[in-house]
């Protein structure tokens, strides 16, 4: 397919778009728009996840979905970004550890005082 003919289109870089993408961007199109996706890939990429997701999409007009509205050229809303570091503060740490009564390494057990030597 020539650049003219790419730029016909509905999506545009359609054939960059990564599938969770396009996925996304095909709610905003109507039937007559995803067949002419369909049709361009069929005849170029050929790409089974996007073959499946175009009729699946397809299918959900047919039985009565209706195009988002939104514009199919925007980028899908980025989620915003998240705190790095740890949730944990002094105030939501559990209470400390005391150590078994056996002893650690820095603090020996005591031996008993009714056993013999």
């Amino acid at each position: 397919m020539s650049e003219a003919n790419r730029s016909d289109l509905p999506l545009p870089d359609y054939d960059g778009l990564p599938l969770g993408e396009l996925q996304h961007r095909i709610r905003a199109l109507d039937a007559t728009e995803l067949r002419t996706l369909l049709a361009h890939e069929q005849d170029h990429g050929q790409r089974t996840a996007v073959v499946e997701l175009l009729t699946a999409r397809l299918e959900q007009l047919a039985s009565g979905a209706e195009p988002t509205g939104a514009d199919p050229a925007a980028p899908r809303p980025q989620a915003p970004p998240r705190r790095a570091g740890s949730p944990v503060s002094p105030a939501t740490s559990t209470e400390p550890i005391h150590p078994p009564p056996h002893g650690t390494p820095e603090q020996h057990g005591k031996p008993k005082g009714n056993r013999a030597v």
